[in-house]
């Protein structure tokens, strides 16, 4: 699936969302694309999944996500070819 942040033009960036476990499940698939206007952060890759995706507005508005192995935060930088990965909430021991 492809989403495009329509609201602007100018300079894109396009990266990969790939939603594990529940969120696989709410959103009905498991990797898409985003276009996003440049300059673009985590926070507004979720606010275009979470109105722009089936099922996207049962997403949390700040879902754990991982980028490069790491942790990030809504205000983390977006680069073009980055892939993000939306995280559930664990539980277990």
């Amino acid at each position: 699936m492809h989403l495009s942040d329509s609201s602007t033009s100018g300079a894109k960036i396009t990266v990969e969302v790939r939603a594990f476990a529940r969120y696989s499940e709410i959103l009905g698939l498991e990797e898409m694309t985003l276009e996003l206007a440049e300059p673009a952060t985590v926070a507004d890759a979720i606010a275009l999944l979470r109105a722009s995706a089936p099922n996207g507005d049962r997403l949390p508005q700040r879902p754990l996500v991982a980028m490069r192995l790491e942790q990030v935060r809504g205000d983390t930088p977006l680069r073009q070819g980055d892939t993000l990965a939306l995280l559930p909430p664990l539980a277990g021991g």
